[in-house]
């Protein structure tokens, strides 16, 4: 009689053993299968972001090596104009030293070196009677008719030199917020990861949590980030 109330307690001790393992191993389950999605969202995710700082890493190694082309353009368009001017000015000396002796063959001479835009100046100069106006500009390169092409299409080239640094600097910094984001998910991914390392499930429970709230806050990083260039 007492063996057989000795088994049946043993049965029923089998029997609760049973049940609360599998009590127990229910979460474990679906603990498992959170830290299987997040590792793929994860995954997804960083990739994404790689992607996105590698696109625009390049965009801004692009911009700033056309802005360092353009610039020096720019350059080269004023060295011609600061040159033009100089003949310019070279050109008017030798007029004005023809005509200060009276020499009208080397006035002439001097005049058919004259550049178009320059001549316009010098017409408009002459017309205010310098000889006997003191209020006439100094020389023709004073007058509002002179005009030097090569100084607007420098000052041109000049701006758009400054708006590809800017971009250039500007797609820099979106590269930069794209790597912190994947800094993020690695960090999820080394959460979830040593979260397997735990048995007790509330470990588990705050590790995976933690990894929820830094994947939400890189995926709203995300979201507020310009897309990757074409």
């Amino acid at each position: 009689m007492e063996g057989s109330q000795s088994t049946e307690v043993a049965h029923d001790i089998a029997q609760h053993r049973e049940h609360a393992t599998e009590r127990g191993a229910q979460p474990d389950r679906v603990l498992s299968a959170v830290e299987a999605i997040l590792l793929a969202v994860v995954a997804l995710t960083g990739a994404w972001s790689g992607y996105g700082a590698a696109k625009w890493g390049t965009e801004a190694r692009i911009k700033l090596a056309q802005s360092a082309s353009t610039r020096a353009m720019a350059n080269r368009a004023q060295l011609t104009a600061v040159d033009l001017r100089n003949f310019d000015s070279s050109t008017f000396e030798a007029w004005f030293t023809a005509y200060t002796v009276g020499n009208q063959t080397a006035m002439t001479i001097a005049e058919h070196r004259f550049r178009p835009e320059f001549r316009v100046a010098f017409d408009a100069w002459r017309a205010t009677s310098p000889e006997t106006n003191p209020a006439a500009p100094p020389g023709p390169t004073y007058m509002p008719q002179y005009v030097q092409p090569g100084l607007a299409q420098a000052q041109q080239l000049d701006d758009q030199a400054t708006q590809q640094f800017n971009q250039g600097t500007s797609a820099s910094s979106t590269s930069d917020d794209y790597i912190r984001v994947t800094l993020f998910l690695a960090s999820v991914l080394f959460i979830v990861g040593i979260s397997t390392q735990f048995g007790g499930s509330g470990i588990r429970y705050a590790l995976v949590g933690l990894g929820v709230v830094l994947l939400a806050g890189s995926l709203v990083s995300l979201s507020q980030l310009p897309r990757p260039p074409a």
